[in-house]
């Protein structure tokens, strides 16, 4: 018997390895390798768009909008050498060409307004409001036609940029739920593999847990942290590399406040994966809490415990509810300290940037340019924060999935079943050995769950071709672990079974269990149609070969008073039948594979007289010619076998028929006297 089965804390985790994790992720992204390379290109464009849109706007500033300051004399006919005593000074002009014609008659117009030099017109900026508006604008008409060009050119990369990221998005979210699609798989198959024991220990709502929210948040780092944090980098880069181009000490003194980003970026990765380790550990025991609420509703509802059991969810959803506030907690305070580092660096190029707008050291189309892409330069800071954030919630749900990927409790037939492909002659002896089940032999079998306390000890019994063995005893005697160590669902300690004098754990597992049926007190039905539980989904019998199982098992009128017959589908554990009905159709299911030996976990523990007599009318249809081994608690069962087993304690104490253990009046006579 298992003592730790249930609700418990996980295992403790220790350091993180982000690296780690990220390499065994990548095995799963191989085969989209392709897709995640074109998903990254596509991110480059994208981000050369981005980089444009500021620059575009410096350069419609600064050559049309509010062109740079040009060096002029003021003089009275600048087509004469200047002298020392000219005098020169630093104005901002407009420049107009008066070889057209038009521009021309303007400047005569306004004669007094302009400086003429060589074919160049020169007017101070300040006079251009004194002219009037179609004169301003036919002087301005090539400026004009300039910004027209680069609202058509900005409007062309805002279009393409729409279409780039539509595509990108498309592609990495399809590999993302590929990627997905396997990772689940994989996990699937792994826990399908495990032991006995590995779910004796696991609760079904951690599982549950572990392929559906898990490999969800899995989902976000491929579809969202890859590629926008390359994303990002290459902006970060991108704008990094052109503010230094347009001013570098401008761009030395933004980039002051980067340090104390850093700093608070390396106090937020700590606090943040811990934070999300304890929201994934109380997630799984939320739906531990529900799964087993839902299980056993029957008994808390019989025994009034609604409210003690509400209590429980309730500590368990606050524990939840306080891990939950504790990431926000931490990502509250980065996100906002990473906001007033950008508001204070934008702030810097004003004071400094601005200050050289009025020198004349730097054009107003440059400051703009700076601010703009310093607003930028702190939004990809922030998406990686904000990136930083699923990744620390995708490692720690990939810590989790790699403990379950890790455990070597491995089933009998992944772990030593499955027999090598360098042992030819060992396999045809094992295939010789299943050709028909003649003995089965337990050879001081030895066995416990949990090290130290054992619940078979030193076990030896034999059993012949077409006999019916009944194994007896009191509750906790092991009944139920010697007939679990046939199917090889535990491992022995110690000691060995054999089948037709072969080791059953060199026996392939898939033809050893190809062989048996089990039949348990409480079968388990899937919510599927009868008839996909009884003969599964293509087991090749023919409409008659069915018909005749289904009479033999006495579920012919059980399926006919059904609402669509064998096609009705049952509730989830098959509880919208009775146990009996439950019963019987999982001795058809035994009927329908066929099995040389077939075991019997008590079947008729929990029904009634009427449906017992049809239960062992099945039963005996089922053991016609066949080896057969029944756990009897009923002792009436175990009447008419060939040998009767008594278990007390983990040993065989008595041995026999019916009659002769009766005559010999020990513990199976007393058994049946109480």
């Amino acid at each position: 018997m298992r003592y730790d089965f249930g609700y418990f804390e996980e295992d403790k985790l220790g350091k993180p390895y982000d690296i780690q994790l990220l390499k065994r992720l990548y095995p799963f992204s191989t085969p989209y390798r392709h897709l995640l390379f074109t998903s990254i290109l596509l991110v480059v464009f994208i981000t050369l768009m981005d980089l444009a849109i500021p620059y575009i706007t410096k350069i419609a500033i600064d050559r049309h909008i509010v062109p740079a300051f040009n060096q002029t004399r003021i003089e009275s006919d600048l087509s004469q050498p200047a002298g020392k005593d000219d005098i020169d000074s630093e104005r901002r002009t407009y420049q107009a060409d008066i070889t057209d014609p038009a521009v021309a008659k303007i400047v005569e117009k306004y004669d007094r307004f302009f400086t003429i030099h060589e074919n160049k017109a020169f007017i101070a900026f300040e006079n251009l409001e004194k002219l009037e508006k179609e004169d301003l604008r036919i002087l301005r008409q090539n400026d004009l036609s300039g910004v027209t060009f680069i609202a058509l050119v900005f409007l062309t990369i805002v279009l393409i940029n729409f279409g780039l990221n539509f595509f990108q998005v498309v592609i990495m979210e399809y590999t993302g739920q590929m990627i997905m699609h396997d990772l689940r798989m994989t996990l699937y198959t792994h826990i399908q593999k495990r032991s006995l024991s590995f779910f004796t220990k696991n609760p079904v709502g951690r599982l549950v847990t572990r392929v559906t929210n898990d490999v969800q948040n899995m989902s976000d780092l491929f579809t969202s942290v890859i590629t926008f944090v390359f994303k990002d980098l290459f902006l970060l880069f991108g704008i990094a590399l052109v503010l230094l181009t347009i001013d570098w000490k401008l761009a030395l003194i933004s980039f002051s406040v980067l340090p104390f980003v850093m700093i608070g970026s390396f106090y937020f990765s700590k606090s943040a994966r811990e934070a999300f380790r304890v929201l994934r550990i109380k997630v799984a025991e939320i739906n531990t809490r529900f799964s087993e609420t839902i299980g056993g509703i029957r008994v808390i509802q019989l025994f009034r415990q609604e409210r003690n059991n509400f209590k429980g969810f309730a500590k368990v959803n606050h524990e939840n509810y306080q891990a939950g506030m504790r990431q926000i907690h931490v990502l509250g305070l980065f996100l906002p300290f990473v906001e007033f580092t950008g508001v204070l660096a934008v702030a810097l190029v004003i004071y400094y940037g601005g200050q050289g707008v009025m020198d004349g050291a730097v054009s107003l189309g440059s400051l703009v340019a700076f601010i703009s892409y310093m607003k930028m330069f702190f939004r990809p800071i922030r998406d990686i924060a904000d990136k930083y954030n699923l990744l620390q919630n995708a490692m720690a749900s990939a810590e989790r999935i790699f403990l379950v990927l890790d455990n070597d409790q491995q089933d009998a037939s992944v772990h030593n079943g499955t027999i090598s492909k360098q042992e030819p002659a060992s396999r045809d002896m094992t295939s010789n050995a299943l050709a028909k089940i003649k003995t089965i032999e337990f050879q001081d079998v030895t066995f416990g769950y949990i090290p130290g306390e054992t619940v078979l000890h030193k076990l030896s019994l034999s059993i012949g071709s077409g006999t019916m063995l009944a194994v007896v005893g009191p509750t906790g005697s092991g009944k139920t672990t010697l007939i679990n160590l046939i199917p090889r669902f535990y491992e022995p300690v110690s000691g060995n079974i054999l089948i037709n004098q072969t080791d059953i754990r060199k026996l392939p597992l898939r033809l050893l269990r190809s062989k048996m049926a089990l039949v348990t007190q409480d079968p388990f039905l899937f919510s599927q149609s009868v008839r996909e539980n009884i003969f599964g989904n293509n087991n090749g019998l023919s409409e008659n070969e069915q018909d005749k199982i289904l009479e033999a098992s006495n579920c012919k009128q059980i399926i006919d008073r059904l609402p669509n017959g064998i096609e009705t589908v049952l509730s989830e554990g098959g509880l919208s039948i009775s146990s009996g009905e439950r019963q019987l159709i999982s001795i058809a299911r035994a009927f329908a594979r066929d099995p040389e030996l077939i075991i019997f976990d008590e079947a008729t523990s929990y029904i009634d007289s009427n449906t017992e007599a049809q239960i062992q009318d099945a039963m005996a249809n089922l053991m016609q010619n066949r080896t057969s081994i029944i756990v009897a608690h009923r002792l009436s069962t175990a009447r008419n076998a060939d040998q009767i087993v008594v278990l007390n304690q983990g040993r065989i104490i008595e041995s026999g028929t019916h009659n002769e253990l009766m005559n010999k009046q020990g513990f199976y006579y007393r058994l049946n006297q109480l």
